[in-house]
């Protein structure tokens, strides 16, 4: 990773921010990254997003720009896009959304109307706040309503509701994906459902990009989804960002452009589709498919433990990179607490509401994890087991200062034994 010697500028100009960053890029040197929304990218990354590209102004798409100067925007956009569709095996992508809650909302604003119904999964049985949740701006123009699973202890969900609610609510779209759900969904189910009640079929699989990329679990396109939007951070391990890949249809695809710009956004970030680009470029290596592979590996590792441990785990374990535990239920600690003391261990995750959730969402009884960050470090197995049973003595033994002392010491030999890589091909 970049050292202290790369900032002259910015130490000149602006020391507190200087040492700011420092402080962030020691601590996650020193520390182990387990919140599953969160990644390392590669130094070839961060060059493009610290390249000159985050200067220009770029309305528009390749070809049909609104201001001069787009030589050089339109190339690295185009690369942008071919590499996405290649990654994921479809026909169009738009690489402009800024983050994944735009890429959903501009999809839904390009295949719904307003007042329309949007079916998609509860944020207490482990959906987005962007799938409909009350305090979220965009229920004001969709109708959402909710399905959920059958049973949280086996993470089935309840696809006889699902069904019933489509039947009944006459949605314009079926929204499959996730932000705490540790297991795969059935998308044949989805798309048998949608094609009943005429509903547009849309993927957020914002979690599970990387292992749909790295070809570890299933495309939802295999199965006719319409629409797929994403991060392209978290499992993809690229910059912070959104996107929108449609399977095949060319009318969708120019919805869906007309509703990100200019629909909902300005300019895009050039910088950020530049780094996109690079990001996509990794994904496509063989290397990047022992990595998904990887990333399930650890992550069953983790669950064994949790699991011998007695510590319930949401859904019964894990099949993709994250694992969801009730730790109030299981050991009387709150998600909060767990946060807290594993922060001063220098293992970081958060804390998460649970299915049939008692607690409030500031402290509730559980915590939410996964293995994408310290599987791009090199751990494997044998590492992931030992995080997760440092992970439940720290937990155990919160109020006990010296095992939390001897614990953090052992983290930090772990992640200096595992640095973060500056390249991954």
């Amino acid at each position: 990773m970049s050292t202290a010697q790369s900032l002259p500028y910015m130490q000149k100009q602006d020391p507190k921010m200087a040492e700011a960053v420092r402080g962030e890029e020691n601590r996650e040197a020193t520390g182990l990254e387990l919140v599953p929304s969160e990644n390392y990218i590669s130094q070839a990354c961060h060059e493009a997003l610290g390249s000159v590209f985050t200067n220009k102004y770029s309305e528009g798409y390749p070809g049909a720009r609104y201001y001069g100067g787009q030589d050089f925007t339109d190339t690295i956009e185009t690369i942008a896009i071919d590499r996405a569709c290649k990654l994921f095996d479809c026909k169009y992508a738009n690489v402009q959304p800024h983050s994944g809650a735009p890429a959903n909302i501009g999809a839904y604003f390009a295949l719904c109307e307003a007042g329309d119904t949007i079916l998609g999964m509860d944020l207490s049985h482990g959906g987005h706040l962007t799938h409909g949740h009350p305090v979220t701006h965009i229920t004001k123009s969709f109708n959402f309503v909710r399905y959920h699973m059958k049973n949280p202890d086996t993470g089935e969900i309840d696809y006889e509701e699902l069904r019933e609610v489509a039947l009944r609510e006459k949605p314009k779209l079926i929204l499959a994906g996730f932000s705490a759900y540790s297991r795969e969904l059935d998308y044949q189910k989805f798309v048998d459902i949608a094609r009943e009640v005429g509903a547009y079929t849309m993927a957020d699989m914002a979690h599970i990009a990387g292992l749909i990329a790295g070809k570890a679990v299933k495309n939802p396109f295999d199965y006719g989804f319409d629409i797929i939007t994403s991060t392209t951070h978290k499992t993809l391990r690229g910059p912070r960002g959104g996107i929108i890949l449609i399977r095949e249809s060319e009318e969708l695809a120019k919805k869906i452009d007309k509703s990100i710009f200019p629909g909902l956004q300005g300019g895009p970030h050039m910088h950020s589709i530049a780094a996109k680009a690079v990001a996509f470029k990794e994904a496509l290596t063989p290397a990047f498919q022992d990595y998904a592979q990887q990333i399930l590996k650890n992550a069953k590792a983790m669950e064994k433990v949790f699991l011998d441990k007695g510590i319930r785990l949401l859904g019964g374990g894990t099949s993709n990179h994250l694992l969801l535990a009730d730790v109030y239920g299981s050991i009387g600690v709150t998600g909060q607490e767990a946060e807290t003391v594993l922060d001063e261990v220098g293992i970081t995750l958060n804390k998460n509401s649970i299915a049939g959730e008692t607690r409030t969402m500031f402290d509730p009884s559980g915590i939410r994890f996964g293995t994408p960050a310290i599987t791009t470090r090199g751990l494997k197995e044998a590492e992931s087991t030992r995080v997760a049973e440092l992970m439940i003595e720290a937990i155990i033994n919160r109020e006990n200062t010296a095992v939390k002392d001897r614990i953090r010491v052992k983290v930090k030999v772990l992640a200096e034994t595992f640095p973060i890589p500056d390249s991954f091909v």
